[in-house]
Formats: structure tokens, sequence, C-alpha cells
């Protein structure tokens, strides 16, 4: 069992930026690809982005492509989403998910991929 909460939404102005985080508890964080997905109002959830078990690896979704950022820190067990030109069409509920695999060098885009969510943190962008 893996525990996921989320961080560091909030309100900002189109242009600027945030930094979400996501704190694991519970096992052996470096045993998880991670992965990020936001849901916006009257909408189905979307990727956003994945980073393997090592780090290495990451993948975007086109419309995030060049203005965020997935890293993590497996010493500290948490994962971050850094987002930069924030636009009003990026308002959603973004949450953290993790997925245990054995493959070092994974990245996983399908949200029914992974085994374990966080309960989301808002981020409204005003125009």
């Amino acid at each position: 069992q893996v525990q996921l909460v989320e961080s560091g939404g909030g309100l900002v102005q189109a242009g600027g930026s945030l930094r979400l985080s996501c704190a694991a508890s519970g096992r052996t964080f470096s045993s998880y690809a991670m992965g990020w997905f936001r849901q916006a109002p009257g909408k189905e959830r979307e990727f956003v982005a994945a980073i393997s078990r090592s780090g290495f690896n990451t993948v975007y979704a086109d419309s995030v492509k060049g203005r965020f950022t997935i890293s993590r820190d497996n010493a500290d067990d948490t994962v971050y989403l850094q987002m930069n030109s924030l636009m009003s069409e990026d308002t959603a509920v973004y949450y953290c998910a993790a997925k245990r695999t054995a493959a070092n060098g994974g990245t996983y885009a399908y949200d029914r991929s992974y085994d374990y969510w966080g309960q989301g943190t808002q981020v409204t962008i005003s125009s």
C-alpha cells in the first residue's frame, strides 16, 4: 500500500508558475513509476506527465510539453510537477499516481496502469 498526498495547488495568474509536490509513504518509493494527471470540470481525467522509477525517463502530454517539468527525489519519497507559463486551460484538479513496476525505465501515460492515487490538489489559473 502506498499513500500519496499532493500539495502546492492554488490560484495564480496566467503566465505564472506553480510547483506541485506529491509525498509518498508506505512502501519503497523507488519501486514505483509516477505520473501526474488532471481533471477539469466537465472533462475526463487526462494525462499530464510521467517519470520512471529511476527518474531518467520522462514523458509529457503535448499540451504541457515545454512548460511543465516532472521530477522526483527518491531520497525524499517525493515527485514534483513544476508548471510554468500557466494558461487558463491548465485549470483542473491535479492528481499524482503510483505504479509498482520492475521496469526501471518505464513511463506510463494510461491512467488505468496506475495502482495508487492521491486525493488531488486544485490549480486555478485566472486570466
